[in-house]
């Protein structure tokens, strides 16, 4: 009997751990083959090539990337569980085109910005709401879209499939991780070491 309960508690784990990330993509025609997972060290290297926009102190000893994607709701709950640590981590948001064919553009409107971060609250409040997140503007500034598509470039390399990808260096231990899927802000300290 303790092995069924077990063996239900881990598949009830599992189905909320799934529901912690999107994967989706419209067209799979246009995904590249999928790329041999990297390590942890391997991934942090790819995401500080990045273009994104930071939130937090600009001096802090260690960084956390988070590739995301303007349609996952899940990326938004990060966003808003993110925000009590704005005052001591320092944190790169990467846009990515994974799900949506308006991801791409909502990313680029994002990322070129006069306020990046205001952009972004606005957007995750919208997407939290159930809307459709901000209006791209008729003309995005040259160059906005193709670094998204960099920056997707970059995920698929890490051999990731779900977002939101948080990638993070632990400020006491040192060791470089990853994590896919939102986290609770107290998880996403403990993984920052902050």
């Amino acid at each position: 009997m303790n092995r069924r309960r077990f063996a239900l508690s881990a598949g009830a784990l599992l189905a909320a751990a799934a529901l912690s990330a999107c994967k989706d993509k419209p067209d799979t025609a246009a995904a590249p083959p999928p790329a041999t997972p990297k390590s942890p060290e391997e991934v942090y290297a790819l995401a500080v090539q990045g273009s994104g926009f930071t939130v937090g102190p600009v001096m802090a000893a260690h960084t956390v990337y988070v590739f995301f994607d303007p349609a996952c709701p899940h990326c938004a709950q990060l966003w808003q569980q993110a925000k009590p640590l704005a005052s001591r981590l320092k944190m790169v948001w990467i846009p990515i085109s994974l799900l949506r064919n308006h991801s791409g553009p909502q990313g680029a409107a994002i990322l070129s910005a006069a306020n990046p971060v205001e952009a972004m609250e606005q957007h995750e409040a919208s997407v939290l709401a159930s809307g459709p997140g901000i209006a791209v503007p008729a003309s995005l500034p040259e160059g906005a879209l193709d670094k998204v598509k960099a920056n997707t470039a970059l995920f698929h390399q890490a051999g990731a499939e779900s977002v939101p990808l948080i990638v993070f260096r632990n400020a006491k231990s040192g060791q470089h991780g990853t994590h896919a899927g939102a986290v609770p802000t107290e998880q996403l300290a403990a993984m920052a070491g902050v």
